[in-house]
């Protein structure tokens, strides 16, 4: 077997890599499903059988650096010292000079993820894509939690977008921004150029990329914790990416929600391919 990192790559070298990733098996707040802390082991693994050439980015872009760490150890004694510990951990990648990518494990991690940015100065847009707005302020007496990433962003940032909605809840669907919430029946009535548009006018030269995998339709994506009916599909969202490639910069990126289903291996290689083509789409000299 090739070995256990991300894309099973032969060499790694921490100082030469531009990419640094960061596996997050963390699972303490979902109100439904559990499982996601399964998520990143079973991306990885995926990821070490696939082929690293892709046909559409013309290139192999593992030879971009692409440093795998060891898992994050969880902190279970409360959720928001857990987002303490991915601020710091993430806060790390940073001061390297180097682009994080997040590994989940629950959504929950975005919001060190995005706090590690905000100490820093960084000035970012985030993109979210997911079913769900994410935008209470706290459930079930916490303020950090799956169900509250996209409030604490906005804390932090008034820079931001939801992509693939079609869940909200009733608070937020009152005070929202239209501009910033593109629902599926907008993707619908819109053509893909005007998806990106939108989302590439909205936003500043450098994002933050949030991806919540039950943004996904279930028929592709069935391993999440809340899947919703009715998503996008695959190719939507790579041609989302790609398009959003073209014009912005990458500050980092996270994977989140995968809940592996045993003996079902096909959306692990989705999730894995994903992560491939998003860096590629970014970072690959065909769209640099």
């Amino acid at each position: 077997m090739p070995k256990y990192n991300l894309f099973g790559l032969d060499e790694q070298d921490y100082k030469k890599a531009k990419v640094v990733v960061l596996p997050i098996p963390y699972d303490a707040t979902l109100t439904y499903k559990t499982g996601s802390r399964a998520g990143p082991k079973a991306i990885i693994d995926a990821s070490r059988l696939m082929e690293l050439y892709s046909y559409e980015l013309g290139s192999d872009i593992s030879d971009l650096g692409i440093f795998t760490t060891d898992e994050m150890s969880p902190d279970y004694s409360s959720p928001e010292k857990m987002v303490k510990g991915v601020s710091k951990e993430v806060g790390i990648i940073l001061d390297d000079g180097k682009l994080p990518l997040l590994l989940g494990g629950e959504h929950t991690i975005t919001i060190g993820a995005v706090q590690a940015f905000k100490e820093r100065k960084k000035d970012i847009s985030v993109i979210q894509f997911d079913a769900h707005t994410d935008s209470r302020d706290e459930l079930h007496g916490s303020k950090y939690m799956h169900a509250t990433v996209m409030s604490r962003v906005a804390d932090m940032y008034d820079s931001f977008v939801h992509v693939g909605i079609r869940n909200i809840d009733a608070n937020y669907a009152k005070r929202m921004q239209r501009d910033k919430v593109i629902f599926m029946d907008d993707l619908r009535d819109r053509t893909m150029k005007q998806v990106v548009d939108q989302i590439n006018d909205s936003t500043k030269e450098n994002v933050y990329i949030t991806i919540d995998l039950d943004v996904l339709d279930p028929s592709e994506m069935p391993s999440v914790g809340t899947p919703e009916p009715d998503g996008l599909r695959f190719h939507q969202l790579t041609g989302i990416l790609k398009g959003i490639g073209e014009r912005k910069k990458l500050a980092g990126m996270d994977i989140t929600e995968l809940s592996p289903i045993p003996g079902m291996h096909a959306p692990d290689f989705l999730a894995a391919k994903l992560a491939y083509l998003s860096l590629g789409y970014f970072m690959s000299g065909k769209n640099k």
